[in-house]
This record gives C-alpha cells, sequence and structure tokens, in this order.
C-alpha cells in the first residue's frame, strides 16, 4: 500500500518526480482490485480522473504556478460533495441515477488546489446514521476487517483511505459523521468550527446550524489535514454562516512541538460505559504523548445528565432529517417516507417520523441543555491544549450485528448516543480532531478525540501532531 501523504506526492510531482498519469493509474488500478473487499466506492470517474492527470502532468512539466495538491488523488463523499456531470446519490436508492449540476464549494477549492478526484464514497441516506450501509449499494466495512463496520456516515472515504484508494478525502458530520469512521479506520479527521468550511448546497442553507453540521477532510497524516483544511476553509456569499479566515494550519503546524496540555476525561464525567480495551489503547497513546513531554491531567465534566443531553440532541436531530425529507420532495419531487419508502432504510423513515412529531418551542428550549453543555465543555478544556476522550465506547463491531445493547457488562440502549461519543460535540459545536489511538490485540482500529475551544483549529492540529510523533499509525494499515 502507498502511504504516500498529499504533501510529498505534490512536492514530488512539483520536483518532476512523480509522475501525476502514474500515480492515477496505479490508484485506479487499486480501486479495480481491492473495492470489493470493503466496498468503499459508490462510483469511479477513470475517465475524467485520466483526462485530469494528464493536465496536472502537462501543467508541472510546463514549470506552472501548481496548488499545495497538485496532482494528489481525492476520493469525495457521495453527500454534499457533489462534481458537476457526476452521479450524487446521497447514498439512497431513489437518486441511483441523479447527476450533480454544479460543484460543491469545497469540490472547487480541492481541484482548484490541484487535487484529482477519483470518484465518490459511500454513505448512508443522507448520512442520517454512524454507520455506512443503505439499499443501493450495500454496506461498507472496515479494511482492518472487511466484515464489521467502517462506521459513519463517511465510511467510504475513511475505508477508501485505509486501503490505498485515495490520498485525500471529505466527509460531513451531524453526529460524529467525520471522527467514527476515522476511529473505524485508524485514519484522522477534522470536525472543524461552524462556519470555517462552507456549505451553501441544497435548497435549505441554514439547515446545517442545529445541530452542528459541518464538512471537512479526513486523511491519513496530520499535515495532508492541515493543508486540506487551509483549502477548505474561507468566506462564500453561498453560504450565510461562512466566516473570513485565512487559515495558516499548515504552517503553524510547521512549527508544532511535543510540549502540549492535555485535559482527559475518558468517560466525559459519567455519561459514557467505555470498554476496557478501548480505555488501553486510549491511555497508553496518551502515555506515549506525556512521554515525549506532554502534561495530562485527568478532569471531570460537570454537564447535564445524559439524559437531557441525550434528549436535546435526538430532538434536534430528528426534526433536522425530517425536513430534509420535505425539502428533498420539494426540490426533487421524490417522497422518502410516502411512495418511496421501500427504497430506504427503515431507520431513515424512523428518523423521519420522530421528527415530524415535534413541537416548535420544545425543540428551541433543547438549547438551554446545550448551553449546559457547552459551559461544561469549556470549563474541562480550560487552559489546555485540547481535552482528550475516546471516539467510540467500542471497537467496531459485525456489519450484521445491531447496534451494541451491552457495553463493559452494562445494558445499552441501542442507538448511537450510547457507543460513539462524537455527537456531544455537535451539540456543543466545539471542534475536533480524531486520531488514531492504536489497534487492539484482535487488529481492530480505536480512535481518540482532541476537543478546544472554537476555532482553534491550528493548536488541535499541533496537538494531534503531537500524537501522530509519538504514537506512529501509518505501518498499521493491512494491505492483504
Amino acid at each position: 500500500m502507498d502511504t504516500r501523504s498529499a504533501v510529498e506526492i505534490a512536492d514530488g510531482v512539483k520536483a518532476g518526480d512523480i509522475s501525476p498519469v502514474a500515480l492515477v493509474d496505479e490508484t485506479l488500478a487499486r480501486i479495480e482490485e481491492r473495492n470489493d473487499r470493503t466496498n468503499a466506492y459508490v462510483t469511479v470517474i477513470e475517465e475524467h480522473a485520466r483526462e485530469a492527470a494528464e493536465r496536472a502532468e502537462t501543467a508541472a512539466e510546463a514549470g506552472e504556478d501548481l496548488g499545495p495538491l497538485h496532482g494528489v488523488p481525492l476520493a469525495l463523499k457521495d453527500l454534499h460533495a457533489h462534481k458537476s456531470g457526476v452521479r450524487t446519490t446521497f447514498g439512497a436508492k431513489p437518486f441511483a441515477d441523479h447527476v450533480a449540476d454544479a460543484d460543491a464549494i469545497i469540490t472547487e477549492r480541492l481541484e482548484a488546489a490541484g487535487a484529482i478526484v477519483l470518484g465518490k464514497t459511500n454513505t448512508p441516506e443522507f448520512g442520517h446514521k454512524p454507520r455506512t450501509d443503505n439499499k443501493l449499494v450495500g454496506a461498507t466495512g472496515t479494511p482492518f476487517a472487511p466484515d464489521r463496520i467502517a462506521g459513519g456516515s463517511s465510511g467510504g472515504s475513511a475505508a477508501a483511505l485505509a486501503d490505498g484508494l485515495a490520498t485525500i478525502a471529505t466527509g460531513s458530520d451531524v453526529g460524529g459523521s467525520l471522527r467514527v469512521p476515522a476511529s473505524c479506520c485508524h485514519v484522522a479527521s477534522v470536525k472543524p468550527s461552524f462556519g470555517l468550511v462552507p456549505n451553501g448546497s441544497g435548497v435549505d442553507t441554514f439547515s446545517s446550524h442545529t445541530p452542528t453540521g459541518v464538512m471537512g477532510p479526513i486523511a491519513r497524516t496530520i499535515e495532508d489535514l492541515a493543508v486540506m483544511l487551509d483549502v477548505m476553509v474561507g468566506q462564500d456569499d453561498r453560504d450565510p454562516f461562512s466566516v473570513p479566515t485565512d487559515g495558516g494550519y499548515h504552517e503553524t503546524l510547521e512549527t508544532a512541538t511535543t510540549d502540549v496540555s492535555l485535559a482527559y476525561a475518558n468517560d466525559l464525567g459519567g455519561l459514557f460505559t467505555i470498554e476496557d480495551v478501548v480505555t488501553e489503547q486510549v491511555e497508553s497513546a496518551l502515555a506515549a504523548v506525556e512521554d515525549a513531554g506532554a502534561t495530562v491531567e485527568t478532569v471531570g465534566v460537570d454537564g447535564p445528565s445524559k439524559g437531557d443531553l441525550n434528549h436535546a440532541f435526538s430532538l434536534q436531530a430528528t426534526a433536522k432529517f425530517a425536513t430534509l425529507a420535505q425539502n428533498v420532495e420539494r426540490e426533487f419531487g421524490i417522497d422518502l417516507a410516502g411512495e418511496h419508502a421501500d427504497d430506504v432504510s427503515s431507520s431513515l423513515l424512523a428518523t423521519i417520523a420522530l421528527g415530524e412529531g415535534h413541537e416548535a418551542v420544545e425543540y428551541n428550549a433543547q438549547n438551554v441543555v446545550r448551553t449546559a453543555m457547552y459551559d461544561a465543555v469549556e470549563d474541562a478544556i480550560g487552559d489546555h491544549d485540547a481535552l482528550v476522550c475516546p471516539t467510540l465506547a467500542v471497537p467496531p463491531f459485525p456489519l450484521e450485528a445491531d447496534n451494541p445493547t451491552e457495553i463493559a457488562g452494562e445494558p445499552a440502549n441501542g442507538t448511537l448516543t450510547d457507543w460513539s461519543l462524537p455527537w456531544v460535540f455537535n451539540v456543543t459545536g466545539h471542534p475536533v480532531v480524531s486520531v488514531p489511538a492504536g489497534v487492539t490485540d484482535d487488529g481492530l482500529p480505536v480512535g481518540l478525540q482532541l476537543v478546544g475551544h472554537r476555532y482553534t483549529e491550528a493548536e488541535l492540529l499541533a496537538t494531534a501532531r503531537a500524537f501522530e510523533r509519538a504514537n506512529p499509525w501509518l505501518d498499521a494499515y493491512p494491505d492483504s
């Protein structure tokens, strides 16, 4: 497996040492050979990718001014990352033949930086759950154990990276959809502060506000995350929430050290039960970075009860998807819960049905709970560079299994709010970098989250670099 980073590839292309044409051909051949293992890609656009590679090679040979991702193979999540003229299914069978008529903002920016789109990666219908399966193409598994979940809803993108089917990829996150698959596939991701990465697609550009939904990068190295984020961020009039920023994440990363201060809350103040094997990997990663110069303090998180927090997230998230169903019918004339109900997952239908019953006053009242949790996380981070906790309470479980109903001997309710920790930070809106923590004795990946104050992505990426140096993970990827 070729684990060269996007930065190494772009530098090699600029120096004339790497051929974009040869690299794209090699990656497309690997996709053809291995995609059946994990089902990472929904659509592969070979002809377009080869034409783009030829243009990239010509530009490099002509000595043109090249972007920071010139010639780098890119996978786009088949949800928000539209590419004009390319099938965009949203993971939904009723959209099997839908073709995007415009590029998403992030697609524009990544291609302008020189990245070469290889295709679109699998996602559950409209990204509604933290495991990637749908009635269109089926389930996506982690390359570490293809019969186990790759996480979701950006599971296809994370699996493609971990199996060498792309160098960088995009994802999105309403309840953990960047970080859950990063954990399951041993890659890294950034859930940026709301507004940094512009969206502006679809008929409702305000829908991402509650709960906090964002788009972000997924990569195998922290440096690649920083370069991607530099390319993706910045104000755009098509997104009313987008904020002006100069980025500078990669530049800041160049001075990163292992002298970082960490607050550690394994179960987020008793909100979660964590499997011992997960705690062991997270604390082993913490010990390694502490040995390299970091300081670690165990802290409490004094926030709302699990029941109140769960209700706040579930109410607002289900309302979001009920509204999405209305927008899909308005924009495309497709009634997901009506004539097309047999073509989508029962979990999507249940989510839509739950969201349709909420009252506006009750919906808005949940912001009181969100505020209390926001304050609790702010207090826990304090003056530290990041708050550390696991990404998931359990390692990746079998594709055919239901969500866990028992964790570390304790009963669980079988919903994402018990086995996945990331949704808490969609409730609060804090930025998060998820990095690999380690691999269990059974060969299953475990990830951890680095949570910071809003707009501290530069500091979080520098902290993630400290973990990367203390716990190198590139050699762990399977290649069989």
